[in-house]
């Protein structure tokens, strides 16, 4: 099978079909009071909806694609092939327990390791952003694109999960980032990388997460002409657990500063 803009565009479709499947279960527990939450063993919370929405986006992706492996959140691994689906039904079942709308289903396609697509649906939010690789990244229907911005002074700085970065030197060394950026927040999840890709903000830092959270996400900033990478520059993998993204000269400028962030 060729990666062709053919394939890629039938493949972003079954993705984008997928995810508004899987919106449709979730709506249906979103705020429900009643909704039981169990915990797994790293203590995160998985309800019915985690469940049911996964197992409607792998039934739409093994109907389109049967041949293709799937890495689910709930599920885990099935199948061995170099096209692999990564999935995260929910991700941020602790905001969608709570009622709050920042959760989101990301549906990102790997190829001999490469991510090709991607697709971030923050239903509840009503942000949908997605891309395929040479074709651009859209949110909600728009083209986007990062900013041009290339000072730190001028900068947006966005913040998610840092608990092994505060660990180490890359601490120190986020707090100097901070002092001379133009602005910082913590969007978190999704919707700092959406952001992102839209020109909003300029560089997201995060250190505890996983590549179910970020896939989908790597291709839509990289779409919108940012630089996607883990805090030390390396490539995305199965095993990656920290976020570098932004535009490119304050990526290089960020990646500079926090080399040795977790120190000896």
């Amino acid at each position: 099978m060729t990666l062709d803009d053919a394939f890629l565009e039938h493949a972003l479709q079954v993705a984008r079909d997928a995810a508004a499947a899987a919106a449709a279960v979730i709506a249906g527990y979103y705020r429900d009071q009643h909704l039981a939450v169990e915990f797994k063993s790293d203590q995160s919370p998985v309800t019915r909806a985690d469940l049911e929405s996964e197992q409607v986006i792998r039934t739409h992706l093994t109907k389109a694609f049967p041949d293709h492996a799937i890495f689910g959140e709930e599920q885990g691994r099935q199948g061995e092939s170099e096209f692999l689906w990564l999935v995260d039904p929910i991700d941020g079942t602790k905001s969608f327990v709570r009622g709050y709308p920042m959760f989101s289903t990301q549906i990102a396609l790997m190829v001999h390791g490469e991510l090709v697509l991607g697709v971030s649906s923050a239903s509840a939010f009503g942000d949908l952003a997605y891309a395929r690789r040479g074709g651009g990244a859209f949110l909600n229907g728009r083209r986007v694109q990062v900013s041009g911005i290339e000072r730190l002074d001028q900068a947006t700085i966005s913040t998610g999960n840092l608990k092994s970065l505060t660990a180490g030197p890359g601490w120190n060394t986020l707090g100097r980032l901070i002092q001379a950026c133009n602005r910082i927040r913590g969007y978190g999840d999704f919707y700092h990388y959406h952001l992102l890709a839209g020109g909003s903000l300029d560089l997201v830092i995060e250190s505890d997460l996983n590549i179910l959270d970020i896939a989908a996400l790597a291709v839509i900033v990289r779409e919108a002409g940012g630089v996607f990478t883990d805090l030390d520059g390396a490539e995305l993998d199965l095993e990656t657990r920290s976020v570098l993204a932004g535009v490119p000269s304050l990526h290089a400028l960020a990646l500079d500063q926090l080399r040795g962030w977790r120190g000896a």
